[in-house]
């Protein structure tokens, strides 16, 4: 299914992937590598890269029209940006002579063990402890923050080949205070430089379809900003709610296989 008669149809995944991943944060990647996994037979390094194109392209729209919304700082982002690109290259590297079943597996183990950290923060007695510790939202990052999240947001994107903003949201927002939609926005300028570099990586390896992934990304510039616009309107606690279902959902297509 990769000839010029099957674009509408990457058009239209990237459309509705786009949507759903501007709204939650996290570019559109783990949901797209199960597609491309399972509808499409790609082995997981394949997907991963593939999916890569269509990720740097929805993370620097919904960038922008995260900062739109509410500026996001980047000086505070900044020591992180340089760690993240550092690691997800070295990342990049390693994952290319991992088995793509184990690879597929640890992804589904990883965003299992997401769901339900973000599931776990939206129960009444969590959702109401944040409220009172977290009195006003956090604004801006420490330099040992920056450093942390750098390397755990470089480790993820470089192996699993989604922007590491799945592991560096919840963690702003438990235990830094800050707004779920202001550690989005965030969390994916952070990933821009990394998300590129990883791109380099596996398309250097072979690991990229190019016609797939540009036309899902096309799909998805046409949504972005209406994807971001929703997130705002949300309470925080359902955006959270309709994070953890689409990882489990995206398990649920991983284990299929």
């Amino acid at each position: 299914m990769d000839g010029l008669a099957s674009i509408p149809l990457y058009l239209l995944l990237g459309a509705s992937i786009g949507f759903v991943g501007a709204m939650v944060g996290i570019g559109g990647g783990l949901i797209a590598i199960p597609i491309l996994v399972l509808l499409f037979d790609m082995p997981q390094q394949l997907a991963q890269g593939t999916g890569l194109v269509m990720i740097v392209s929805n993370v620097l729209l919904s960038v922008r029209s995260y900062n739109q919304s509410a500026r996001i700082d980047f000086k505070s982002v900044g020591i992180a940006v340089v760690v993240n690109m550092l690691v997800t290259n070295l990342a990049a590297i390693m994952a290319q002579d991992i088995d793509s079943v184990l690879l597929r597996r640890l992804f589904s183990v990883f965003l299992a063990l997401i769901a339900l950290l973000y599931l776990w923060q939206t129960l009444p007695g969590r959702v109401k402890k944040q409220k009172t510790v977290h009195a006003s939202p956090a604004s801006k990052l420490k330099l040992s923050t920056s450093i942390w999240l750098g390397l755990g947001s470089g480790l993820i994107g470089g192996i699993f080949g989604v922007g590491g903003s799945l592991i560096i949201v919840p963690v702003m927002t438990m235990y830094y205070g800050f707004r779920q939609t202001a550690a989005q926005g965030m969390a994916l300028a952070m990933i821009v430089p990394g998300s590129c570099v990883a791109l380099g990586t596996y398309a250097w390896s072979g690991n990229t379809n190019w016609l797939i992934g540009l036309s899902m990304a096309i799909g998805g510039m046409f949504v972005v900003r209406y994807g971001v616009m929703l997130a705002y309107r949300l309470p925080e606690v359902h955006l959270k709610r309709i994070f953890s279902l689409v990882l489990f959902l995206t398990v649920a297509l991983l284990m299929t296989k």
